[in-house]
């Protein structure tokens, strides 16, 4: 028999023979994995989660016309979007202003695409329906409560095309949008359908676009879209990227945190361990060293039982921390996590050093052992 095989039997006899205090130990490194992994897969995940979160919230980004012209053109704005990566591009929608009547009253009229409204404004509420047919609209609740008009109502829309010539067309109210904000004063119709009131096509005052990136990360493409884009003046709307650069930071140090806190009570759980089977060992170790045996091979017998029972742990609390893991993100995210499987080689790593580390101070103490005195029953 080899002595490494000897010595990897002399570790597991050891662990055996005192089973029930190591797999106390086992169980608390392998408690200290699981969160370890499971915040750590979370905490790298959390940017994708949150700022999918915070889409909810309105577009973090906004094209306008770069110079002097206050309108841009609808080409260039597709141009700009090739620019983001599509796996990040939630969405993106033109808004066109027009002012137009009914009942003789001026109103602001905001030609659309409604399906991707849905996508970069998710916090509109609507009472009714959102548009489908070219003659639907929404209207903001000011205005339904001023004019007393409810979903399903009928309106017609006079107003004044781009070449002066004077237009008429009858419409349906779908729904009643209400946001808190300048949107409940407006009209919203189909893009198309104000172009063709209009008599012109191809650019908007504005393209509102939500984006699946950090604040670093947008300023980047910013920059990309106004080198690669001239027409195009890129805007971060900063109260949401800055409240979510907050947010996520203070996330990620809380996971930090769980996660130091978890890691001190898995060492010193393993520590109290650790030195009560040096003490019960005294003896032991005495008698070793006193046929022989010296501190080194003292201290190897300790650590490598202490870097065994890591490496069982970790093992264990690898696969314990996924299921750990997809448990948070569905409960909080609504969706699973997406785990970077480097991850896993890291922990069992991770534990095995928070193991040793743990095992320094018993090994300590197993060394000081008096040969003599222990044998002498002192």
């Amino acid at each position: 028999m080899t002595r490494r095989r000897m010595f990897m039997k002399m570790l597991v006899s050891s662990l055996i023979r005192r089973r029930s205090r190591m797999i106390a130990a086992l169980c608390a490194i392998a408690i200290g994995a699981t969160v370890l992994l499971g915040m750590a897969a979370i905490s790298y995940d959390i940017p994708r989660q949150m700022g999918r979160e915070f889409r909810s919230y309105g577009a973090n980004m906004v094209f306008v016309a770069s110079g002097e012209d206050a309108l841009l053109k609808l080409d260039d704005a597709r141009a700009a979007a090739g620019v983001i990566p599509p796996k990040s591009l939630v969405g993106m929608t033109p808004y066109r202003y027009e002012i137009v009547r009914v009942n003789m009253q001026g109103y602001t009229a905001a030609g659309t695409d409604f399906e991707q409204a849905r996508e970069t404004s998710p916090y509109w509420n609507i009472n009714g329906a959102w548009p489908s047919g070219e003659d639907d609209i929404l209207i903001g609740s000011d205005i339904a409560e001023f004019t007393r008009l409810a979903p399903g109502s009928a309106i017609t829309i006079t107003g004044r095309a781009a070449d002066g010539a004077r237009f008429r067309r009858d419409m349906t109210i779908s729904g009643i949008v209400r946001t808190g904000s300048v949107e409940d004063k407006f009209i919203f119709m189909h893009l198309g359908t104000l172009e063709a009131l209009m008599g012109d096509s191809g650019t908007a005052e504005v393209v509102e676009v939500s984006i699946a990136a950090d604040e670093a990360e947008l300023n980047e493409l910013a920059g990309a879209i106004s080198s690669r884009v001239p027409g195009i003046s890129p805007r971060l709307v900063k109260r949401v990227t800055q409240s979510e650069t907050a947010v996520l930071s203070k996330l990620q140090a809380l996971v930090f945190l769980v996660s130091l806190v978890v890691l001190v009570l898995t060492m010193i759980c393993v520590a109290t361990t650790m030195m009560t089977v040096v003490m019960e060992r005294r003896k032991e170790i005495g008698l070793k060293k006193a046929i022989g045996a010296d501190n080194r091979g003292i201290a190897a017998e300790f650590l490598g039982e202490g870097m065994l029972l890591g490496a069982l742990g970790g093992l264990l609390g690898t696969g314990m921390g996924y299921f750990f893991a997809q448990a948070v993100s569905v409960n909080v995210f609504g969706r699973g996590v997406v785990l970077d499987w480097k991850l896993a080689p890291a922990t069992v790593l991770v534990s095995v050093a928070v193991t040793a580390a743990s095992c320094l101070w018993p090994v300590r103490r197993a060394t000081d052992v008096e040969p003599a005195l222990v044998l002498r029953g002192e």
